[in-house]
């Protein structure tokens, strides 16, 4: 990368150590876990849950009230950008209770710098909001991640009680409640190895029952002991070929869990939305995917981190203080940091931070670096990357089949669109 993309990324104007640390111009985000990995649910394909037993991790617990300031503080005063954007994600942070969340509101209050936004999002599972939660999101303008993954059947079969229990009934409750109050929320839906397969099932649901406007879908891909074992420490001559039965989730001897969804058929999912949103909702529905395609065609960044050429600009805070890479690397292998010594700038524009973040591009491997569709995908999430190419090389990602089905299907109109919206912008 040149050095004005490396200058625009890290928001200064050299590359060099000292201005690194001593950047006038600082922009990143944080996700906070204060709640730990503490969940009511256990759906089968958390990937958090186990951070409570994980050798050298950050263990369980709830964020303190010295750690809650520092935290509050610190960042407001790291960051500066004329906007701050607190995340608030487990675990289920809504085990906190709302008086964690009054004092959140009242310590931004109290840190703020004059001129500057804050703003609030909180990711949650729904099944413990109530009015006073809707009355109190609402006042405060919080920004909602409702987690639900399509109709009835198809959330109950991963997503469920510690006692095995369905939960739909009580999300769906939660986003109606959400809509009388007037709270702004998002749909946050998992692609998995039993829902890519009935794609249209679930974004009609979303958009037509659930009234959703802007939905997000993540695939849901862990390797087989992701409880213990940190991204690319794995042994890399014992990964899969592409295209191979280990690379497939139904293998009993595959890469990835049973619950993973299967490559290709992510590309089918993929499509299937492009298509119905293409077909009905263009301008009316904003989905993460189909959005961010259009504005790279636009030549414009991406709007979701997976398909950016770099990453590194949104750090993990647990608890207890510790910062890590990201929430997928909250792993000692990827520990920054604690802010009980060490300001969150610091950590997120270290030498450390920036390799990881440039690893992402800079480590693709020639299978990649070769495909057409590489300024669309930038291997998607480098922490997905297990399987090797059809030559033997290491790094390529397992949704690989998928992602090239989808950019095939969506990328020529795609360029149309974005001519379109060039043009318009010329005009206006």
């Amino acid at each position: 990368m040149s050095a004005p993309g490396i200058a625009q990324y890290l928001g200064i104007d050299r590359y060099n150590a000292p201005q690194l640390f001593g950047a006038k111009h600082r922009r990143f985000h944080v996700m906070a876990k204060a709640a730990g990995s503490a969940c009511n649910l256990d759906c089968t394909y958390c990937f958090y849950l186990s951070k409570q037993t994980l050798p050298g991790g950050p263990g369980g617990g709830h964020m303190d009230d010295e750690v809650l300031e520092r935290f509050v503080r610190d960042y407001i005063q790291s960051v500066t950008a004329d906007e701050v954007v607190f995340s608030w994600q487990g675990g289920e942070p809504t085990l906190l209770g709302l008086e964690f969340f009054e004092k959140v509101v009242a310590l931004q209050k109290k840190h703020a710098k004059p001129g500057q936004r804050i703003e609030n999002d909180l990711q949650t599972n729904g099944t413990l909001l109530d009015e006073d939660w809707a009355r109190f999101l609402k006042q405060h303008g919080f920004l909602v991640g409702l987690s639900i993954d399509g109709p009835r059947k198809i959330h109950d079969y991963y997503r469920i009680t510690k006692r095995g229990e369905p939960t739909f009934d009580t999300v769906y409750a939660a986003a109606k409640m959400l809509q009388r109050f007037g709270v702004r929320f998002n749909t946050l839906t998992c692609v998995h190895r039993y829902n890519a397969s009935r794609p249209l099932d679930v974004y009609r649901f979303l958009r037509r029952e659930l009234g959703s406007t802007y939905l997000q879908f993540i695939p849901i891909v862990e390797i087989r002991d992701f409880e213990a074992t940190a991204p690319h420490t794995w042994d890399t001559q014992r990964l899969p070929i592409v295209g191979s039965a280990q690379a497939s989730p139904d293998h009993p001897d595959s890469i990835v869990t049973p619950w993973s969804v299967d490559a290709l058929e992510y590309g089918y999912f993929l499509s299937k939305v492009w298509d119905e949103w293409l077909a009905r909702d263009v301008g009316k529905v904003l989905v993460n995917f189909c959005e961010t395609l259009v504005v790279q065609h636009m030549g414009l960044p991406s709007q979701i981190c997976v398909h950016s050429e770099v990453c590194g600009k949104g750090v993990a805070l647990e608890h207890n203080g510790e910062a890590y890479s990201c929430d997928h690397y909250v792993y000692p292998e990827y520990q920054l940091g604690n802010i009980r010594q060490r300001s969150l700038g610091d950590m997120v524009f270290s030498p450390q931070q920036v390799k990881f973040g440039y690893a992402k591009s800079e480590t693709l491997p020639a299978y990649c670096r070769e495909c057409e569709f590489l300024s669309d995908c930038w291997g998607e999430c480098p922490k997905n990357r297990v399987l090797r190419t059809p030559n033997g090389e290491a790094g390529l990602n397992y949704l690989c089949p998928g992602l090239k089905r989808f950019f095939s299907h969506a990328v020529p109109t795609a360029n149309r669109m974005a001519a379109k919206l060039r043009k318009a912008q010329a005009r206006g």
